[in-house]
């Protein structure tokens, strides 16, 4: 009976230790858990900023090739105007009417060229402002998990 008795206290020690280490072994899951998750979203967030500093660097380039092909444009739209100009003193000349089409061909791709290089800054301003959003909700995140 005393055998008995002992065995069965000791069943119930050992089976309560084994309670035990569960409830730590979950707590110590989650834990293992969040830091896995912070890691992804530190991971997610350093990337994000190199991809940040790379479009940042292109912003400078962007706007002088706008200013380039918007100088070009008004250049091309001044040589159209005057070939126009000259055109009109002598309107059956065949030449001066070549001439006057080829600059108004070129004042339209100008012109085009232009239009699409600052849709192309307007686009890359787009997508920082979008970064920038993008990692100020990640550190909210990372700083809810700290």
């Amino acid at each position: 009976m005393k055998k008995k008795c002992i065995l069965i206290v000791a069943g119930m020690m050992l089976f309560s230790g084994v309670l035990s280490a569960q409830a730590v072994s979950k707590d110590s899951v989650r834990t293992l858990n969040q830091e896995k998750d912070m890691l992804k979203i530190e991971k997610s967030l350093n990337e994000r900023k190199l991809k940040l500093a790379k479009l940042e660097n292109q912003v400078a380039e962007r706007t002088s090739e706008v200013q380039k092909t918007s100088e070009e444009a008004q250049q091309a739209a001044a040589e159209n105007q005057k070939a126009a100009g000259q055109l009109s003193g002598d309107s059956q000349d065949k030449k001066k009417a070549k001439r006057v089409k080829k600059a108004a061909n070129n004042a339209e791709d100008n012109a085009k060229k232009a239009r699409k290089a600052l849709e192309k800054l307007n686009d890359l301003n787009k997508d920082i402002e979008s970064l920038k959003k993008k990692i100020a909700e990640d550190e909210q995140k990372i700083a809810g998990i700290k």
